[in-house]
């Protein structure tokens, strides 16, 4: 996502390189590739005109710093202006009910199914909520089940009633369920449906009406670009949603809708789809989204994401087991487990400043580690504890059974090696006094 303006964007800033000062006749040439570039990511045409309007006024009312070059200064002032136009501030959920009610609105086919299924997870995971999902789709067939499924997957259970066709009858039901049960959440997911499909749309304003939602989340497919701020705009007028919803944001997608959708229909981007997986929703942050926008990465997110993996009593007996030199290749392998839970390695690699640039052109597979995978599941238990005893012909039989060859092999042993000592000297307590020692500059 993004690729495309960054490039642009990154363009447009080198117009103003050499330049002593920001002019009037500079930045209006900057701006223009500015706007022609937002515009081709298919932002809303108002929007590009207003962003650049005011991006350019606040340029010509800078001084700029001895220290501080001309195209640094636009690369600041269109950050902070980016970041704004997405909404400035985070936006959480706001969860008051007893139990609080989430009622989810979209598109056929925009994934707000497969979103109540990830968004239940995410608050029975992260947030220690006690998540109910009621199946109120009674038109599509599959729908019911679907949700079943995810709900089975998430370990959420999921309220249905077979043979029942009032959808909200089915959510009261649902939220009467809840209260006796003590489950704090209630997500309703509805059917999709289309904008001009008055009965329908007649239907969800009923749900509403009844069901009194603490959230109403439109959920909206990123990849349809500028229709889906459209079609955004026609919902809120009729639901007055409270929050947005981006799927699908980890695909091909120019970005502008995310650019646009908070300005046109005035409502918070509160999530965003990052992956097919049930852990793939973010919160959405608008500074950080206009980092990664400008190639400057992610480095808050990225963090984020290992903090979850994290595991503190896991960590001490790993320390442990490293200070004693008994880090073998089951540790190896665990860790690399959790690396690939954090996501997409590419999307990952992205997060850190100038190497998302570096490896736009890259084809990284997210099954990049599946050789280093293949190779120590190919050792006996024995070998994975006992690295040292791997030998000559031991590391021929692993290449065979792990289908790669004895340099991979080797490869693989030697870089665990170096990666063991390094360990070892790291959490080595004199190391860390003389490290601490050292002067600061």
């Amino acid at each position: 996502m993004f690729e495309n303006l960054s490039e642009r964007l990154e363009r447009s800033f080198k117009l103003l390189k050499g330049e002593g000062k920001i002019t009037e006749i500079n930045v209006a040439e900057t701006l223009k590739d500015v706007r022609r570039a937002l515009l081709d990511a298919d932002v809303n045409y108002k929007v590009a005109k207003q962003f650049t309007d005011t991006v350019k006024q606040k340029a010509l009312g800078q001084n700029v710093l001895t220290a501080v070059k001309p195209s640094q200064l636009m690369v600041k002032i269109v950050h902070d202006e980016l970041a704004q136009l997405m909404g400035g501030d985070t936006v959480d959920l706001q969860l008051n009910g007893r139990p609080a009610v989430i009622l989810m609105a979209g598109l056929n086919g925009a994934g707000k199914t497969t979103f109540s299924g990830k968004l239940a997870l995410m608050l029975k995971n992260k947030r220690a909520k006690k998540p109910l999902m009621a199946a109120c789709d009674v038109y599509r067939p599959a729908a019911i089940e679907q949700l079943r499924v995810l709900g089975e997957q998430v370990g959420v259970p999921v309220y249905t009633e077979p043979g029942n066709t009032d959808p909200v009858q089915i959510a009261l039901n649902a939220i009467h369920e809840a209260k006796a049960k003590a489950y704090d959440v209630v997500i309703v997911d509805t059917a999709g449906r289309l904008a001009v499909d008055e009965p329908l749309m007649q239907e969800i304003a009923a749900i509403k009406q009844a069901v009194n939602p603490d959230e109403t989340l439109f959920v909206v497919d990123a990849m349809t670009g500028q229709d889906a701020v459209n079609t955004a705009k026609e919902f809120n007028d009729r639901l007055d949603f409270t929050g947005v919803v981006l799927t699908k944001l980890d695909g091909d997608t120019r970005g502008g809708a995310a650019l646009s959708i908070r300005t046109v229909v005035d409502k918070p981007i509160k999530f965003v789809g990052t992956s097919e997986k049930m852990d793939g929703i973010d919160l959405f942050h608008p500074a950080r989204m206009a980092d990664r926008i400008l190639g400057m990465g992610d480095i808050v997110s990225l963090v984020e994401r290992a903090q979850e993996q994290y595991d503190e009593e896991e960590a001490r007996r790993l320390e442990r087991k490293i200070r004693k030199n008994q880090f073998d290749f089951n540790d190896f392998y665990a860790q690399i487990q959790q690396i690939k839970k954090m996501g997409n390695i590419k999307d990952l690699a992205s997060m850190i400043p100038g190497v998302g640039k570096a490896l736009k052109d890259i084809d990284i597979d997210d099954d990049a580690f599946k050789g280093i995978e293949a190779i120590i599941l190919s050792m006996t238990p024995n070998e994975r504890t006992h690295p040292e005893c791997l030998n000559t012909s031991r590391r021929n039989r692993i290449a065979k059974g792990s289908g790669t060859d004895i340099q991979a092999v080797n490869r693989l042993i030697k870089q665990f090696d170096q990666t063991r000592k390094m360990m070892k000297m790291v959490t080595n307590p004199k190391m860390a006094q003389m490290m601490q020692r050292m002067p600061r500059r």
